[in-house]
């Protein structure tokens, strides 16, 4: 049997395919964007999209056939088996076989999971880990320090992210962004048989008990929430009808201006990286794209959100139990929605704290010039101080964007 000449030429590179007759790479795969020495593909690889990326000592398939479309790999990481799809997998990303990670995701550094976990529109900062029988859409999820030290999700949890009402405004903040990128919070932990009912928002150090399912924010840090409700609420439904709607989109408003702040991080702090590593031209660009899209996703579920409101308002207006307040809130959303979003498309967090932006950037030139270590290494290793004005910096972005726009929509403060 004749071996493919695309498999042909990565032997030739020195990758490892045990079984080339088993490999199938498309014909839109640029060869150029796969790396040779230290390449492991393993039977039932395959590998396609003209925006596929696999960095040096990467391996794929080795527990379980694995397709990879337009994906993006750094240094050493292990697809062990699932299908990828236009997603970020950073230097030593590990994730079991049978996974679905679909579009829009990013795993920083030394993250992932065990076997048969799904993302989608999922973010993970360094040293989170998922375990198994997992779906965590639509996340955001920082905390911990290292491998030994990490943010965790227990076996069989699922975040909630579509509703009766079929909206999937609901995307969930474990950490954030300001704080998260310093790599010295205290980890965050999920237990297993749980879930959040999304959109939810966490603060650092906090843990759920096993079999919790999670239905409102906890921002204080260092906490312990468990408990099952003994009194179910039951009460009317009607479709297309929504009920207070505050916290779903101050939760919304604050996971696009996190997402915000963590583009300006990358492009003026994780771009400095992927300068010094295979391929980081490329990987750079992945991730303006994929934040990019992220963005833009969740201001397509937020403006969903916004445009079902008139139905709801309609049957609000008819009920007689309506309370005043709720519907004036479901109006001025449905109303204001242009300016809303105009908040988080202006482009404004380019410019906020770029005074304390510098003064940051100019510590962390210095410190790196000093060592040659890698991105986690420098960062865990910065001085409080100078890593206390990175978070004011990125906490200023936040700020700004949500205040703006609750200024748009008063009654929602």
């Amino acid at each position: 049997m004749q071996i493919d000449e695309k498999v042909k030429k990565l032997i030739d590179k020195g990758a490892a395919i045990p079984q080339p007759h088993a490999v199938e790479i498309g014909a839109d795969v640029d060869m150029a964007r796969i790396a040779g020495k230290g390449v492991v593909l393993y039977a039932g690889t395959r590998i396609h999209g003209a925006k596929t990326l696999v960095g040096p000592g990467s391996k794929i398939g080795y527990e379980a056939p694995a397709t990879l479309v337009d994906c993006r790999l750094g240094r050493d990481v292990e697809l062990r088996g699932g299908f990828f799809k236009d997603s970020l997998f950073l230097d030593r990303v590990s994730i079991g076989s049978g996974a679905q990670v679909r579009d829009g995701c990013i795993l920083e550094e030394q993250s992932g999971g065990n076997h048969a976990i799904g993302l989608k529109q999922t973010i993970l900062f360094p040293f989170v880990t998922l375990g198994s029988l997992i779906n965590f859409c639509d996340c955001f999820m920082a905390g911990g320090t290292d491998r030994k030290n990490h943010s965790e999700v227990g076996s069989s949890f699922i975040h909630f992210n579509f509703t009766p009402n079929q909206d999937k405004a609901t995307p969930s903040l474990l950490g954030d962004v300001p704080r998260g990128v310093m790599l010295d919070q205290p980890p965050i932990f999920l237990g297993g048989q749980g879930g959040l009912v999304g959109p939810v928002r966490l603060g650092f150090g906090i843990v759920t008990a096993a079999g919790t399912i999670l239905r409102r924010d906890c921002l204080e840090n260092n906490r312990l929430l468990s408990g099952v409700p003994d009194n179910p609420e039951e009460r009317m439904f009607g479709p297309g009808v929504y009920q207070g709607i505050r916290r779903r989109v101050v939760n919304n408003i604050y996971y696009l201006a996190n997402l915000l702040a963590l583009k300006e991080w990358y492009v003026h702090i994780r771009h400095q990286f992927f300068e010094q590593q295979a391929f980081g031209a490329a990987l750079a660009q992945a991730s303006s794209e994929l934040l990019q899209q992220a963005t833009e996703e969740r201001l397509k579920r937020f403006r969903e959100l916004a445009d079902k409101m008139q139905c709801s308002i309609a049957a609000l207006d008819k009920s007689p139990d309506s309370k005043a307040f709720i519907l004036e809130q479901q109006r001025e959303f449905m109303c204001r929605w242009p300016d809303l979003e105009s908040c988080f498309k202006s482009g404004s967090e380019e410019r906020v704290g770029v005074s304390g932006r510098d003064t940051f950037i100019t510590g962390l030139r210095e410190a790196k010039n000093k060592t040659e270590q890698d991105y986690l290494a420098v960062i865990r290793d910065l001085s409080p101080d100078l890593k206390n004005k990175g978070t004011a910096w990125l906490q200023a972005i936040v700020d700004h964007i949500t205040n703006k726009a609750m200024e748009v929509i008063p009654s929602f403060k």
